[in-house]
């Protein structure tokens, strides 16, 4: 079986002293290929310096994080392109909207979400999106830009049935990841009624560790462990959910 984790921060220098090891073992485990989402400029380095260290099994995407984004956020973004404009990124992500921590510069954020979304269009890529406590607030605007050329994931998604059917519709795809696993995660109540093609595959390590691994460090070996918990819940077996989101990864990205 192969599987693909659609989001991880692998270059996370919580594996600055094992991220070797960690590629391995989740290679091992069928974990094919790892998409590394950007942060902003002070992630850039150790994006890169993984896709090197790893071609072909570490691929990195380049965007901004909304909650790297403040009053100078115009820079951040003029990196960000001037990055797409001469390297080959699979995504641009992540972005999006946090309301979780600050909601202080939420118009800065709107509006670093507008550009990324143009970005998108530009340079012809899937959108990676981050919607934390702010799933409308990410989709008005994306759904407003959607001009049937934007594809793209929402990264992390732990919401409602009813939101699980505006990504379908926006013609995105859902990232599920260690939440699915949690005992009070709510995905129990919107999985079994989703299909794999509404999928893919996420650890967002070194964050959100699925059980029984949960508070400790993710990584891209535990994917399996969330495969099984959608297929639990979804009536389907293991090996169609791998083969399934991993087609679905592979077709978004193209690369």
């Amino acid at each position: 079986m192969t599987f693909i984790d659609s989001h991880a921060h692998i270059y996370s220098e919580k594996f600055d002293a094992d991220r070797a090891e960690a590629v391995e073992r989740s290679q091992q485990e069928g974990v094919s290929r790892i998409y590394m989402p950007n942060i902003d400029h002070t992630s850039i380095d150790a994006l890169l310096e993984a896709e090197e260290k790893y071609p072909g099994v570490c691929i990195p995407m380049m965007g901004l994080h909304p909650t790297s984004v403040d009053k100078d956020f115009e820079r951040e973004l003029y990196l960000v392109e001037e990055w797409l404009s001469k390297h080959t990124f699979a995504a641009v992500g992540e972005c999006g909207i946090d309301l979780y921590w600050d909601k202080t510069f939420l118009p800065q954020q709107q509006e670093a979400l507008r550009v990324q979304v143009e970005l998108a269009k530009k340079y012809q890529l899937p959108l990676v999106l981050h919607t934390r406590d702010s799933f409308n607030e990410a989709y008005e605007i994306v759904a407003a830009a959607q001009d049937g050329t934007l594809t793209g994931i929402f990264h992390c998604f732990s919401g409602t049935l009813e939101e699980a059917e505006k990504v379908k519709e926006l013609g995105f795809l859902m990232g599920i990841g260690g939440v699915a696993t949690f005992k009070n995660g709510g995905m129990d109540k919107v999985l079994p009624h989703l299909q794999l093609d509404d999928l893919v595959l996420e650890t967002d390590c070194p964050y959100l560790a699925p059980t029984p691994h949960r508070g400790k460090r993710n990584e891209p070996v535990y994917l399996p462990l969330i495969a099984q918990r959608v297929g639990d819940l979804m009536e389907k077996s293991l090996s169609e959910v791998a083969e399934k989101t991993t087609a679905n990864a592979l077709n978004l990205f193209k690369l």
